[in-house]
């Protein structure tokens, strides 16, 4: 073979191994969808070949799905690579759709949706169909994990993920990215009906790369999360329960000043105060920091919480009295 043909075969090679298929995808349910069409514009089309470059709105037309509310398009773009886009109802950019807080990328102001492609690891990567101007595919809830990588002494050159319920326990399934300061995220879909998340960190992409979540707030060895609503979680240190630097949670069981039993708690459990203090106030909120309940005025010394109507999952009981804060006991709810 001459030399000057092996040098275009070499490139084309290179480039093959780099691409890979995706597939965006939107749902126009309650849209009156405009004449001219639906379109996505975003930085992949010129990898992609559409004409004039990035950020057309009316170079990359969608298909509808027959019998379907979807409209879809499939590019062929490098992998390795963190793209924007944003829908449009029809072929002017006026007719951009607004993309929620939740699924922007949010740095700089940035309102664009953005996936990462991170390899070959099917032959088409999927997009989940979101609602226009939506979230989250119909019937799901969005959930954006963030984890800081600081405290590790290296991350993984697989990458890092995370994996769970959502996703059917793939530890190789779904990449983080990291947009800056060594906090990686990515956005996922949790079923509406189910209402919550279980799920680990992985410095890898590979079983034995699973974080190893604290018993402060495990369930069952992974993190549990309620979503009652699309949720963007607080950025917690890996393998850690808080935030890199911030003070730790207190395990559930005896402490000094209040004992919690049972726990788990099925029906209801006893906070007992063990100490001198006349007057507490307890607040119970989720893993997210909302507030459940509140008992302002606790000047027995023993506070009964009902857990009939509270989901699975973990919270945490705060106590304080009239100077200070006490202590922050987790509570299970086993059902």
């Amino acid at each position: 073979m001459k030399t000057w043909l092996i040098i275009p075969i070499m490139l084309l090679a290179i480039t093959t191994a780099n691409a890979r298929m995706v597939k965006f995808a939107v749902d126009m349910t309650g849209q009156v969808v405009n004449t001219t069409g639906v379109h996505v514009s975003g930085d992949f089309q010129e990898a992609a070949g559409y004409p004039g470059g990035n950020w057309q709105p009316n170079t990359t037309a969608m298909t509808n799905e027959p019998g379907t509310d979807i409209y879809s398009v499939v590019v062929d773009i490098p992998a390795f690579a963190k793209y924007e886009y944003k829908f449009i109802n029809g072929d002017q950019w006026y007719e951009v759709e607004f993309v929620p807080v939740e699924s922007r990328v949010g740095y700089d102001f940035n309102d664009n949706r953005w996936v990462y492609i991170d390899s070959l690891y099917n032959d088409t990567a999927l997009i989940s169909p979101v609602l226009f101007s939506g979230n989250a595919p119909r019937g799901t809830y969005l959930i954006r994990l963030l984890v800081d990588m600081q405290k590790e002494p290296t991350v993984n050159a697989a990458g890092v993920h995370a994996a769970g319920d959502f996703q059917g326990w793939d530890p190789a399934g779904s990449i983080l990215y990291c947009f800056a300061d060594k906090v990686y995220e990515n956005i996922f879909y949790v079923d509406a009906a189910l209402g919550t998340a279980t799920y680990r960190f992985i410095n890898g992409n590979t079983e034995p790369d699973y974080e190893t979540v604290p018993d402060e707030c495990a369930m069952a060895g992974a993190r549990l999360v309620n979503v009652p609503k699309d949720t963007v979680l607080a950025v917690v240190c890996y393998s850690e329960c808080v935030a890199c630097g911030a003070l730790e949670i207190i395990p559930h069981g005896w402490h000094r000043g209040a004992a919690l039993f049972p726990n788990p708690c099925m029906a209801m459990t006893r906070l007992e105060f063990n100490d001198d203090v006349l007057d507490h106030k307890v607040t119970l909120t989720d893993m997210l920091g909302n507030v459940i309940r509140r008992f302002p005025d606790c000047q027995s010394n023993v506070l009964v919480i009902n857990c009939n109507d509270l989901s699975k999952g973990i919270y945490f009981v705060r106590i304080e009295d009239d100077r200070s804060w006490l202590n922050t006991i987790k509570l299970v709810i086993s059902k």
